[in-house]
């Protein structure tokens, strides 16, 4: 059904949380009619909802955040009563030795009759400790976030593959994992107030790279209907959080002791910086945050001493280098309110830590063959998940220390060997697969900077290592220098670094020798909770980043005159002896136009055909400006290009239904 362009009115709205709503058109308005062609952009209601939904905002007296990382996951919280406390989860079971475990892996265990068992630590070590057999028949998952961003056709019914091969739909596993971090916050909500009622009192954030398309986005709030966090029926109480931007926002709180600058340039003119001046109640506060034992953050009421120094308009880089992907964004201070303003679209790509743990892989391969590494996967799933448990802990010792993040600077280059424990069943599966024993497959694949150890383990020398990072770290690389050259992204002040993959001391090296020299180059304490704390902020005051840059282009299908010698004649429509011009694309909000939070864009429109009541809008998306038909082809192969149609999300249909009045 097609839509003569005529008064009447519809609303694009911009939500806190950078997700485009929506609104129904003011009462008394006239809305978008229909007539019978053969494309549909813009089509009746069959099923329309007797009245739209509220839109008053409810309050919360506490908001839960969920970091859904590639490798690791966790969650925090702060009640609305006392906003400068925020308050880590409970300390998993389990964790590796020598390795901080403030988040927990993002591991999920089902049993073979596909309910839920148990995740992170937990799941990770009940499944290495099944008989192999029994295994096979178990659904574990582990890095499972990296298929939401990679398919390019993403749907709700999409699978997801566990490392033995069996299949199950991505939304179960993602509502499995919501699931289990829902009933833990909720539990220890409870505990320390026992009179909060659950259901209407939390606000719920859930976070996201900012590169990934919408699809992906709607993907993760559809888990979190179905893992019960909130209703589709409330959807204003869980909040999309933009990775870089709740780190942003969280960096805006931070204090000097609390930030590592990796150039270490003196003050100008050689003056040591000013110390800071704290009451007695501050020091009393900061002590307690500072505490080895407590859970407990405190983030100042204003801004930090960083951002009070920075002046009006003064622009910075967050770079969030993550599991699975490599997230950047650009914003500029706005004073006095101390809000941010994005001044170019997110960009990055799947360029996290993960790519070091495929380059390992693709190195075992190398070493063994492609096909005994596919079969050992698939006989002896446990055995491969402790042996990338054993390559992770060397991989974060990679470099030195593996930190930085919570020292006083990029550690030292290391120069001793890095020794990989292979499991005695990779060694057995080995000798019985190919009738020889490892060590002669290392000496026949001539890697020349990997060893064998009488021991039992891989040697490998620190420019093996490096040359596993290498490839990943390039790509980020290369990455912020195009960013950096971008002309509406001149005059940057700082560069934060931050997310997991930011505690890697190779990659805080790479990036200071390559950007220290036209910006400051700063890691926060703590980089790996960095975004968790900042996406609790964010849940506080959704309002603090005011200005974004709109990823896409949107728009509507309608009907405009035909114009002979501009429309093509396949388009032409001929009703009541009025030649019409159907499929253009009326946009609301083109691709990197800069939106205000709560700007309202509007568009008049009449019915077509007596006695209509009602429709139902469907909104059109591109990623370039300068498409005029929405049949138009995508413009090249690449599953982000061309035109997308987006039927309004299921949660904001009521609000789309357009009442018409009589006559």
């Amino acid at each position: 059904m097609a839509m003569l362009l005529e008064p009447g009115m519809q609303s694009l709205r911009m939500g806190a949380n950078g997700e485009r709503c929506p609104t129904p058109s003011p009462p008394g308005s006239p809305g978008t009619p229909h007539d019978s062609c053969s494309i549909a952009p813009l089509t009746p209601s069959q099923s329309p909802r007797s009245e739209a939904r509220s839109q008053q905002s409810p309050s919360f007296s506490v908001v839960v955040a969920i970091d859904f990382g590639t490798t690791s996951s966790g969650y925090a919280f702060s009640f609305t009563s006392d906003p400068e406390a925020i308050h880590m989860m409970r300390k998993w079971e389990g964790g590796d030795p020598g390795v901080a475990n403030q988040k927990t892996p993002t591991s999920l265990l089902l049993t073979p009759e596909g309910t839920f068992h148990s995740f992170g630590y937990t799941a990770r070590d009940y499944y290495h400790d099944l008989d192999p057999e029994e295994a096979r028949e178990w659904f574990y998952f582990e890095k499972f976030k990296m298929k939401i961003h990679s398919t390019s056709d993403l749907t709700m019914k999409t699978e997801l593959e566990a490392v033995n091969g069996k299949k199950m739909p991505a939304l179960e596993v993602f509502a499995h994992a919501l699931r289990f971090f829902k009933q833990h916050a909720v539990q220890e909500l409870k505990d320390q107030c026992p009179s909060l009622p659950e259901s209407d009192a939390i606000r719920w954030v859930l976070t996201v790279p900012a590169i990934w398309k919408q699809p992906a986005k709607q993907f993760m709030r559809e888990a979190a209907y179905k893992a019960g966090l909130v209703s589709p029926e409330t959807p204003e109480q869980l909040l999309i959080a933009l990775e870089p931007e709740a780190a942003s926002i969280y960096c805006r709180k931070l204090r000097l002791h609390q930030l590592i600058e990796l150039s270490c340039r003196p003050p100008a003119g050689g003056a040591e910086p000013p110390q800071p001046v704290d009451s007695s109640f501050r020091q009393a506060r900061e002590q307690l945050r500072r505490s080895r034992h407590s859970r407990t953050f405190l983030v100042e009421s204003g801004v930090g001493e960083l951002w009070s120094e920075m002046q009006a308009g003064d622009r910075y880089i967050v770079a969030d280098c993550g599991g699975g992907t490599v997230d950047l964004t650009v914003h500029q201070i706005e004073k006095p309110q101390g809000t941010l303003k994005e001044l170019y679209k997110a960009s990055g790509g799947p360029y996290g830590a993960v790519g070091v743990d495929l380059a390992f892989e693709k190195l075992l391969c190398h070493i063994f063959g492609d096909d005994f590494i596919a079969t050992f996967k698939a006989k002896r799933p446990a055995a491969w998940v402790d042996l990338t448990i054993a390559f992770e802990a060397r991989k974060r010792a990679a470099g030195g220390g593996g930190g930085g993040g919570g020292g006083g600077g990029p550690a030292p280059s290391r120069c001793s060997p890095l020794n990989i424990s292979l499991p005695f069943s990779f060694i057995d599966f080995y000798r019985k697969h190919r009738g020889h024993n490892v060590e002669t497959a290392l000496r026949k694949s001539n890697v020349n900077l990997v060893k064998w150890s009488s021991q039992g383990m891989l040697r490998m020398s620190p420019e093996a290592m490096s040359e596993l990072f290498q490839p990943t770290i390039a790509h980020i690389i290369q990455h912020i220098d195009t960013l950096l050259k971008k002309p509406e992204v001149q005059g940057i002040k700082f560069l934060f670094l931050v997310g997991g993959f930011a505690e890697s001391a190779m990659l805080q090296r790479a990036v200071q020798a390559a950007f220290g020299h036209c910006c400051r180059v700063i890691v926060p304490q703590d980089v790996g909770l960095t975004i968790l704390k900042g996406a609790v902020l964010f849940g506080l005051d959704p309002g603090v980043v005011r200005v974004r840059r709109s990823p896409l282009t949107y728009g509507v299908g309608v009907l405009n005159k035909f114009v002979e010698g501009k429309h093509p004649r396949e388009k032409l429509l001929v009703k009541e002896g009025k030649n019409w011009c159907t499929d253009i694309f009326e946009k609301f909000v083109t691709v990197d136009q800069s939106v205000a939070l709560g700007e309202v864009v509007q568009r008049s429109y009449c019915p077509a055909r007596p006695g209509q009541r009602r429709t139902i809008i469907n909104i059109y998306c591109c990623d370039t400006d300068d498409v005029v038909y929405i049949t138009e082809p995508p413009l090249t192969s690449g599953p982000t290009e061309g035109m997308c149609h987006h039927q309004l999300p299921v949660q904001l249909r009521g609000c789309a239904t357009i009442n018409f009045l009589s006559n």
